[in-house]
C-alpha cells in the first residue's frame, strides 16, 4: 500500500479534473450519471442471480440487432419487492430507461423498467423493502433481553426463536464526532471533508481519497467476492447473526452478505496466534478474535490481519498492524451497541474510536447472499 501511495497525489491530481466534487450512489463506480439513455427492446433472459440481477435483451440500433445487459439490484431485494425471476419474460418487449456504463459497453443501470404492452412498470424496489433494510426511525427501547444460563444477555436468539442484526446506524466508517456526512455506500457526500474522517497518515489519506475519487470502484468485497473482514461486516445491509457455543467456549459469528462467511470469537482463553500468510488458527480477514465479558458487554480483541479487504464500506485503509477492540452491548431486546477502537500505527497518526447500533430483525432467518460466480 505505501508503494501505491506515492503515485497516489499525481494520480488523485489527474481525478480532481474530472471527477465532480458531490460523491453519489455506489453504482455510480460503474454507471455515469451524466449519460443516461432509454432503450425499447425483447427480453432474451432475465438472469435471476447475485451479485445484481441482469436483464438481457436485444434492441434495433439501425441495420444491427445489439444486446444489451440492463443491471438491477440484487436478488434478495427484488425478492423482498415482490419479484421473482418470472416477472419478465423472454419475448417480451421493454422500455427501459438509466445510467450508462462508464466503459462504454452495452450495459446500462436500470433506473426505470416498463413493459411496454401494458405500461406496467417492473422489477423496482418497493417502498416495504427499501424501508426493511433502513434503521427504523425513532425505535422505543423494548423489553430487557434474555440471558444465558450463565447470566449473560444473549447476542443471539432466545431458544425457539429466531431472528438477527441488520439495520446498521451507520453503513460508513468515520471517528466519533466527526462531522462528516456520507451516503449508504460510505461516499463522502462532500470530498473536502476526507481528512476530517479519521486521524490518518498522509498516505493513508490520499489513498482513501482515491478511492472516494474513483466511486470505490475497486472494492475487493464487489470486485472479486472477497470477505468484508473486521469491523465492516457490522454495517452491511443483510446483517449478522451471533450463535454461542458455550460449550466449547466460542461465539460463531455469521453474516447475511459478504458470500455468507463466518468466523469464531473464542472466549476460552486461549492465547491469540497465527501467521498473516494464513494457517489453521488464523482466518486473515477477521483475524484472531478472543472474546470477553466485562459486565454485560462482550469486549473482543482481535490482530493477526491481512491488508486484503477493505476496513469500510468508504474505502478505508489498514496495515497489518490493526488491532481492533470492540464492545459488544445489548442494551435491550431490540438494539445492539456496537463500539470499536482501531489501533494502527502502520495507517493513522493515534488510536481513534466509532460506534454505532444495530437493530434486531425477529421472526427471520439471516439472509443468505452470495457474490455468485465473482460477477461485479
Amino acid at each position: 500500500m505505501r508503494r501505491f501511495a506515492r503515485w497516489l497525489p499525481a494520480g488523485v491530481g489527474v481525478i480532481l479534473l474530472v471527477a465532480p466534487l458531490l460523491a453519489q450512489r455506489g453504482i455510480l463506480a460503474k454507471f455515469d450519471a451524466n449519460k443516461t439513455r432509454a432503450l425499447n427492446g425483447v427480453v432474451t433472459r432475465l438472469d435471476w442471480a447475485n451479485p445484481h440481477v441482469h436483464i438481457l435483451m436485444n434492441v434495433q440500433e439501425g441495420p444491427k440487432v445489439v444486446n444489451w445487459a440492463v443491471e438491477l439490484e440484487s436478488q434478495l431485494e427484488l425478492e423482498r419487492s415482490g419479484w421473482n425471476r418470472d416477472s419478465v419474460k423472454p419475448g417480451e418487449a421493454l422500455t427501459v430507461q438509466g445510467k450508462l456504463a462508464r466503459d462504454g459497453s452495452q450495459q446500462l443501470w436500470g433506473d426505470s423498467v416498463v413493459l411496454t404492452k401494458t405500461g406496467r412498470k417492473v422489477l423496482a424496489m418497493s417502498s416495504q423493502a427499501l424501508a426493511f433494510f433502513r434503521p427504523v426511525p425513532n425505535l422505543r427501547p423494548g423489553g430487557p433481553a434474555a440471558r444465558g444460563s450463565d447470566g449473560k444477555p444473549l447476542l443471539g436468539s432466545a431458544p425457539g426463536q429466531t431472528g438477527y442484526w441488520a439495520r446498521p446506524g451507520s453503513s460508513g466508517l468515520k471517528e466519533d464526532g466527526a462531522n462528516v456526512e456520507m451516503d449508504d455506500y460510505g461516499l463522502l457526500k462532500n470530498i473536502k471533508d476526507v481528512a476530517r474522517v479519521a486521524p490518518f497518515q498522509q498516505w493513508a489519506r490520499d489513498l482513501y481519497e482515491y478511492r472516494q475519487r474513483n466511486f470505490l470502484k475497486d472494492d475487493p468485497m464487489y470486485l472479486t467476492c472477497k470477505p468484508p473482514g473486521a469491523l465492516r461486516q457490522f454495517q452491511m445491509p443483510f446483517g449478522v447473526q451471533f450463535l454461542e457455543d458455550k460449550s466449547f467456549g466460542r461465539i460463531f459469528v455469521l453474516e447475511g452478505g459478504g458470500n455468507h462467511d463466518w468466523h469464531f470469537i473464542y472466549t476460552d482463553g486461549r492465547p491469540q496466534q497465527g501467521e498473516l500468510r494464513g494457517n489453521a488458527d488464523n482466518p486473515l480477514y477477521y483475524g484472531n478474535a478472543r472474546g470477553l465479558w466485562e459486565g454485560d458487554t462482550l469486549v473482543v480483541d482481535s490482530r493477526g490481519f491481512n491488508e486484503r479487504f477493505w476496513l469500510s464500506n468508504g474505502g478505508l485503509p489498514h496495515t497489518e498492524q490493526l488491532h481492533l477492540t470492540e464492545r459488544f452491548t445489548r442494551t435491550d431486546i431490540s438494539t445492539l451497541k456496537y463500539e470499536v477502537t482501531i489501533d494502527d500505527p502502520g495507517a493513522y497518526t493515534r488510536k481513534w474510536s466509532s460506534s454505532w447500533t444495530l437493530q434486531w430483525v425477529a421472526g427471520e432467518e439471516l439472509p443468505i447472499y452470495y457474490c455468485q460466480d465473482n460477477r461485479p
